[in-house]
């Protein structure tokens, strides 16, 4: 009868130990991003690299097809441009770094 008690005694001292650890696990759920804000226009970088939302304000050296979205330092889940940390940028935007994006 004693090994019975054993068993209960453990099994009650587990489930006690475990729900008071359910809410350590919430913690550890991977946290879902904020939206990156748009890249200003008044942005450094943004003005050195010659970045233009709109086709109409591109540079000469634009090439045509070569936007952001098909750029290699562009993300289109996120938006996010590698050339431009912590900004989104216009998936139809373009800068004078664009590299095509390997297939």
């Amino acid at each position: 009868m004693t090994e019975h008690r054993n068993s209960r005694r453990r099994f009650l001292l587990q489930a006690a130990v475990a729900v008071s650890a359910l809410p350590l696990l919430g913690r550890l759920s991977p946290a879902v991003a904020a939206p990156l804000p748009k890249l200003p226009a008044t942005n450094a970088q943004a003005k050195a690299l010659g970045y233009a939302e709109d086709p109409k304000k591109f540079g000469a050296a634009h090439k045509p097809g070569s936007n952001c979205l098909n750029c290699q330092f562009f993300t289109q889940a996120t938006g996010a441009c590698a050339l431009f940390p912590g900004f989104s940028v216009a998936p139809k935007g373009w800068c004078t770094a664009w590299a095509k994006k390997a297939a």
